[in-house]
């Protein structure tokens, strides 16, 4: 039974099958040429067991053999495409007078997720952007599309100008072709020298500004289609400043949307949690926020910028 084990982390998924049987064959002969011996319980037990592992191993190998890989290293490389959706999330140093934050939470505490950000910060460090994406579905079954998606509109944002982000990445998730390969995304380009800001929707939650002079939350509900399910699609622009003191929040639906309460209602107790919260200070406000929200029945992600 040990070599059947050790050899399900060493063997490839087209060895292993062959090498299982070669084992349990020559157990069954073994246990033939001894058959006329005292056959005690604990020998037929240890080949019940044994031929009961020997199954697993083969069941555990076919379903691996669409990877195409053996078992420790498709773990290794199921960590690896977690450790590239969470670096693809990272949010470049801005620049002095600047501070964000960014948090995502998965369903059911999976390492996978349907929500993610992607952003990116100009040459000379002036023009930023970022954009929150909620993938369909939640947890390990839009991790896949999630990291697809991820590196795609990771390699768009940046490389463009603003306007033609969220269209490009609606031709993008069209040409997918996928049954259930629709998004929702929240865009925004911000000049760090003036504070001025441009804010796109793909059928996604609205962001949020705290304004500080008032105290008061603005929503900007910026408008368009969902991605992937329309060509020539058309997102309207929101502009606004960001002044000193002030502070934006954009977030996913998991956050604020249940099946018993209406997304608005949602918006406005995380704004009121945000006001209560936000007050002690801005550094790690998103990671407080998400957590005093922490449902565990969908995916959430919130990314907080403020303008110290």
């Amino acid at each position: 039974m040990i070599p059947m084990v050790l050899a399900s982390s060493a063997l490839n998924p087209r060895t292993l099958p062959w090498f299982v049987v070669y084992v349990l064959g020559v157990m069954v002969i073994v246990v033939a040429a001894t058959a006329n011996d005292q056959l005690d319980g604990r020998r037929v037990g240890g080949v019940v067991v044994s031929f009961a592992v020997g199954l697993i191993i083969l069941v555990s190998s076919f379903r691996r053999s669409q990877l195409g890989v053996a078992g420790a290293r498709s773990e290794s490389m199921l960590v690896d495409l977690r450790d590239r959706i969470t670096k693809q999330g990272h949010i470049p140093n801005l620049p002095e007078g600047w501070y964000a934050e960014a948090v995502t939470r998965s369903a059911g505490a999976s390492s996978f997720a349907g929500d993610f950000m992607v952003a990116s910060l100009s040459r000379d460090g002036r023009h930023f952007e970022v954009a929150v994406v909620d993938v369909s579905g939640k947890g390990e079954q839009a991790g896949t599309r999630a990291l697809l998606l991820s590196g795609a509109f990771g390699g768009l944002l940046g490389s463009m100008p603003a306007t033609n982000f969220l269209p490009a990445a609606n031709d993008y998730l069209l040409r997918q072709d996928w049954s259930e390969g629709f998004a929702t995304a929240v865009h925004m380009s911000l000049d760090l020298a003036t504070g001025q800001f441009e804010i796109r929707s793909a059928g996604h939650p609205p962001a949020v500004q705290m304004k500080a002079g008032s105290g008061r939350w603005a929503v900007h509900e910026a408008e368009g289609p969902i991605l992937g399910l329309m060509s020539d699609a058309e997102f309207t622009t929101v502009t606004g400043t960001l002044n000193k003191g002030d502070a934006l929040l954009m977030f996913t639906d998991g956050l604020v949307e249940t099946p018993t309460r209406d997304i608005s209602l949602g918006i406005d107790k995380l704004l009121g949690q945000g006001e209560r919260l936000l007050r002690s200070g801005f550094e790690g406000g998103a990671r407080r926020l998400i957590v005093q929200n922490d449902s565990m029945n969908d995916d959430r992600a919130l990314f907080l910028l403020h303008r110290r």
